[in-house]
């Protein structure tokens, strides 16, 4: 910062610097003020509040004096930002203020506008709710697809996992779906997907030496990546691409299975003591001897250094391999700070069998080039390179969507690869219990939001409830073990009234006048206004997420008012999301679960059969049914006090039991899975 800057900063206003993963609620108030007065938003975002905490003026980025873009003229700077608002607020004061109420009385009556769509005291499904809102939605994403890169905008370009999510499962809906969206549309929804993932793992938004997605791309062909690396990004992808997987049965999506689990379960981002880290930054130095940071700098490589590192054979296969030349491949009209002059983002542009013809080499001796070009280059970055700043905080709603992604993935790789599974499966285990221990208080049921060094102040959000919910359905669906449940029961509890544990989600953040879940709590001392998270952003919104939960919960313990609780969580958007459902995209499968019902599948017994039973279950996607074990040795005494169907059943006896609305089936045999699972979905 220039000293002009500091002096004026610190004479006439008082600075405060905001970690928006910290305070998100904050965030979201003040970026909804910036995109309504001057029609766009973004980070770092900069806001001139009156001393109640109401908005005068903001923007996003204004350069500095001494900033290459603040010395062309064409842009306002941030030190004439600064002295005009100081003039005003000196010369009008009075005026400022009431502009600033003014605007925050708007933006009140903005918020609330879509908060009272459920009137019905009874909870009925909205009569707009229907599923042909899918079929809308589908046609929306249909029209904007990149058929040449896959996604579904120009540049930049975003991978939007929850997008991708809905139109992959689109085709594993129960059939009465397919029959509205159609079976052609369905399974394009599906090659859209896939496309896209293929494109995104062998483009450069892809870490081809140390795993993992970086957070979007500059370009529409995925090749120059913004090179942050974020958690939500990577639990999120690692569900779409195990859904992938479990559709497709393509390798190359069980590959970026396995990169984003290894990148995920590793460090940086596996912290020592239980939990995950959030964020790895864009920049770094290039070398520990440099003074300046670059944007790319630990990713990025020369046709030089691939010489020195590779030797000149290997060389000149790995450079074909992923697009390496010796002028570099970013294009200058990408490359405004001329950082990335001779520099490579490595991208595959090529197949083992087309460089063995080219090289004329065996294909198993240009694979083994390959990977073994892939460590050195890991090995120099780590030895050589400085890494990215390590954004260390444990954020809970991130670890949520985190837990519930290895938490599926070990289930489904626990007959291909136990090794890995396990790996996987403590990784999330050990996440559970780092919150459970350090961010959670079971005396109130109070989650705190951020550990670092400690509990941090701010208390748990509503998304840090429904994502860390959400992860424990998935995790018990893959261990049986029902204390995961119970804790998700507790967190979420529709008793809280009479429970000892008072701060639950439906305590702290439901609406009881307009239904759905607020992003603050009512006591929260310092906002302006309370908002509710409804539609997708990078990350799935809280209502679509907490919609989905209490339909599952609802499932798992046949607990009808839960289920009304997500149908009515529905029906509070229900105007915006007839309007713009593809805006919605986690919230559909709740429109589908609501006018179709849930099932559950209870496996009883122990034994191979069983087993064979449950993997058959694990390898398939299961939109609209939960899954239950009961068994001799597996602890459900709370399970079975909490789901009253489950307590006549016969834990030691091999079978199948599908129930729905409170009544079960009658019995199956195992050895008839493949009949009982043709109409569950």
């Amino acid at each position: 910062m220039s000293n002009e800057v500091a002096q004026i900063l610190n004479q006439s206003f008082i600075p405060i610097k905001l970690d928006r993963e910290e305070r998100p609620d904050v965030d979201r108030i003040y970026m909804n003020y910036v995109q309504a007065t001057t029609g766009s938003g973004g980070w770092p975002l900069n806001v001139f509040l009156t001393p109640s905490l109401e908005p005068v003026f903001g923007g996003t980025y204004w350069p500095g004096p001494n900033s290459t873009s603040a010395m062309g003229g064409e842009q306002v700077g941030f030190l004439d930002i600064l002295e005009k608002i100081r003039d005003v607020w000196t010369q009008q004061e009075d005026r400022c203020l009431r502009s600033a109420k003014e605007i925050t009385t708007q933006l009140k009556e903005f918020a609330e506008e879509g908060m009272h769509g459920d009137q019905n005291p009874d909870g009925d499904a909205g009569e707009g709710l229907e599923v042909e809102l899918l079929e809308e939605a589908y046609q929306h994403f249909m029209g904007r697809y990149d058929k040449v890169n896959g996604g579904f905008a120009v540049a930049p370009k975003f991978p939007t996992p929850v997008n991708l999510a809905f139109l992959l499962r689109l085709s594993q809906f129960p059939d009465a779906v397919e029959d509205i969206v159609g079976r052609v549309e369905c399974d394009k929804a599906t090659i859209m997907v896939v496309h896209t993932l293929r494109s995104m793992t062998r483009g450069g938004i892809h870490d081809h030496v140390g795993n993992g997605f970086a957070r979007y791309s500059v370009t529409s062909d995925w090749s120059l990546p913004h090179f942050e690396k974020m958690l939500y990004d990577q639990a999120q992808l690692l569900n779409v691409y195990l859904d992938a997987f479990l559709i497709t049965e393509d390798p190359e999506m069980l590959g970026a299975v396995y990169d984003i689990s290894t990148y995920i379960t590793s460090q940086p981002l596996a912290a020592p003591g239980g939990g995950l880290f959030s964020a790895e930054d864009a920049d770094s130095l290039y070398r520990s001897t440099d003074t300046e940071k670059r944007e790319g700098a630990f990713y990025v490589w020369t046709r030089k250094e691939f010489q020195s590192i590779l030797g000149e054979r290997d060389a000149e296969v790995c450079a074909k391999f992923w697009g390496v030349s010796g002028h570099g491949n970013v294009s200058p009209q990408n490359d405004v700070h001329d950082e990335f002059i001779n520099q490579n983002v490595l991208a595959v542009k090529s197949t083992p069998i087309l460089l063995s013809k080219e090289f004329g080499l065996a294909e198993d001796e240009v694979i083994q080039i390959l990977k073994d070009g892939r460590r050195k280059l890991r090995q120099h970055r780590e030895i050589e390179r400085p890494r990215p700043n390590l954004d260390d905080k444990v954020v809970v709603s991130w670890n949520g969507l985190a837990i519930g992604a290895l938490a599926r993935t070990s289930a489904v790789l626990g007959d291909i690869d136990p090794e890995k599974a396990n790996k996987y499966q403590l990784c999330a285990v050990q996440a559970v219990s780092f919150i459970k221990n350090h961010l959670w208080d079971e005396q109130t049921g109070r989650l705190k939001r951020v550990y670092r060094e400690g509990p941090g102040d701010a208390p748990g959000f509503a998304d840090d409830y429904a994502f860390l919910i959400q992860g424990l359905i998935d995790i018990y669906e893959a261990t049986f073990e029902e204390s995961y449940l119970e804790f998700a029961d507790r967190l979420q509890s529709k008793s809280y009234q009479q429970s000892y544990y008072l701060k639950t989600q439906l305590a702290l953040f439901w609406d009881k006048t307009s239904s759905a879940f607020f992003s603050t709590e009512a006591s929260q001392p310092d906002l302006i206004l309370r908002l509710k998270d409804g539609m997708d952003s990078a990350e799935p919104s809280t209502n679509g997420v907490s919609a989905q939960n209490l339909y599952r919960l609802g499932s798992l313990f046949e607990d009808k008012d839960y289920t009304k609780l997500a149908r009515k969580t529905c029906e509070a958007f229900e105007a915006e999301i007839i309007q713009h459902p593809f805006l919605f995209s986690s919230m559909l499968p709740s429109l589908v679960a609501g006018s179709l019902g849930m099932k559950s599948i209870i496996v009883l017994g122990q034994g191979e059969e069983v087993q064979a039973a449950l993997r058959r279950l694990r390898r398939k996607i299961n939109t609209n049914t939960t899954i239950l074990r009961l068994t001799e040795g597996v602890r459900s005494t709370w399970l079975r006090e909490r789901n009253p169907l489950l307590r006549s059943m016969n834990a030691k006896r091999q079978g199948l039991q599908i129930c729905e609305g409170g009544t079960c089936r009658e019995e199956l045999d195992l050895h008839k899975i493949g009949e009982a699972l043709i109409d569950v979905r």
